[in-house]
Formats: structure tokens, sequence, C-alpha cells
């Protein structure tokens, strides 16, 4: 009768030996590498798309007013549209990707980051489709004279006002949210160099104020305030993106198992 504990020690010692190899296993693999890097391309594809697209594509429809009505460069603004539809889609992929990492800390900050970047998607989407609107009126009614060119312009006017509100309430605005959320969970994960989170932070606050004066008619777009956090907020996300592209994550308790 004693004899029957003594057999199934060694048998439970082998389980408590496989299970304890297969943890270390998992905890060894670097599983957070393939979304620091998806949402580190994701974040450097935003950069390359919207800054070609409002530095030299989208620009003679931004700033000719008679765009609607004149010769116009429609092939160039399609292809701003379509880098801006690219930059949206990407903004939304950047949040997607890293969000089963910082869930981990904080799942309604990371959920509330994905849902930042979804909204700012959407502005910008419909900056878009205004502008698309744009160059839909030049083309069928850009001949037009007299009265038809007036009431033309106000309308193409109007919807180039609309983008940039747009511009305002998305790319302004948004990556003001997204620094607080994001950068708060990347500071309390330590998944990145803390100096990095610490930009975001500060530029939040920097970048808020010009934007919310500029759109209660106080200053204007590209005026000197705009510059500490808008180059901030640059610094900050182009870090970002990569480090966790060429970098990952660092190694940390929240990243030892999935």
């Amino acid at each position: 009768m004693d004899t029957v504990p003594s057999m199934a020690t060694p048998a439970a010692t082998t389980t408590g030996t496989a299970r304890t190899t297969t943890t270390v296993r998992t905890g060894g693999s670097d599983w957070t590498r393939n979304y620091a890097r998806a949402s580190g391309i994701f974040y450097l594809i935003t950069f390359a798309s919207s800054i070609a697209a409002v530095v030299y594509f989208l620009k003679p429809v931004l700033d000719d007013p008679g765009y609607v009505v004149g010769p116009g460069q429609d092939t160039r603004v399609i292809i701003g549209c379509l880098m801006d539809t690219v930059n949206a889609l990407a903004a939304i992929g950047s949040a997607v990707a890293v969000y089963p990492v910082v869930k981990r800390q904080n799942q309604a900050m990371a959920l509330g980051f994905v849902t930042s970047r979804m909204y700012e998607a959407a502005v910008v989407m419909i900056g878009v489709v205004s502008l698309l609107g744009v160059v839909a009126m030049r083309r069928d009614l850009g001949g037009v004279a007299g009265p038809e060119a007036s009431a033309l312009l106000t309308t193409g006017h109007g919807l180039v006002a609309m983008r940039d509100y747009t511009f305002l309430l998305g790319p302004n605005l948004a990556p003001v949210i997204n620094a607080v959320l994001f950068a708060t969970l990347l500071y309390r994960t330590r998944l990145v160099p803390r100096v990095i989170p610490l930009m975001g932070l500060a530029a939040a606050p920097l970048l808020l104020a010009p934007t919310l004066a500029t759109i209660l008619g106080l200053t204007e777009h590209g005026s000197i305030w705009w510059g500490p956090g808008g180059a901030l907020i640059f610094v900050w996300e182009l870090s970002v993106g990569l480090y966790m592209t060429f970098k990952g994550f660092k190694p940390t308790p929240l990243t030892a198992t999935q």
C-alpha cells in the first residue's frame, strides 16, 4: 500500500517539469516583435503619405482660389487624395497592430487608442471626399462663365474650407488624443525608452492650444504658435515609428509570456 504514492511521485514531477519547460520557451520567444514592426511600419506609412499629399500633390487645389473654374491639375490632386486615403488606413493599422500588446497594460486605454485612430481616419476621409468633389465639379462645369462661374467658385471654396477644418479636427486634434493614450501606455509599460513617450505627453498640450485657437479664430493655421507643438508631435511619432520598426519592444514583465 505504501508503494502507490512513491510510484505516482515521479509522474507528477515529470509533468511539472514539462510544464515549466513549455513556459520558459514561450517566454523566451519575442512574441511582440511582429506586432511592434507592423505598428511601426504603419506609422512610417502615415508620415510618407500625408506629408507628400500636403506638401506637393494637394497644393494646386488648396492654394488656388480659382482652381474649380481654371485649367486645374486633376491627376496630381487625385493622387494626393489617394495618398491621404492610404494615410487614413495606415493610421488605423498602427493602432490595431499594437493593440494585442498594450491591452495587457490597460485594455480601456488601448481600445481608446484604436478608436481615436479610427476617428482620425474618418475625418481625413471627409476631407478627401471634399477635394474629390472640387475635382469633379471642375471637370464637369469648369468651362462655365458669368453667374454660373461665380456659384461654382463659391461651392468650390466651401468644399476646400471643409477640408481645411477636417485637417484641424483630424491630423491636428487627433494626434493630441493619440499621444495622451499611446504615450501613456508606452510610458507605463516601458516598452520603449521613456524619453519617447515623454515627448508625446509634452507635445499634446502644445499642439492642442493652437488647434483650438485656430478653430475659434484666434490665430491662423501655420502661425508661430504651431511651431513647438507641431515639431514635438512630429518627432514623437517619427521616433516611436522608427523604434518599433527597427528595435521592437524592450523586454518587460508585460511581454514575458503571451
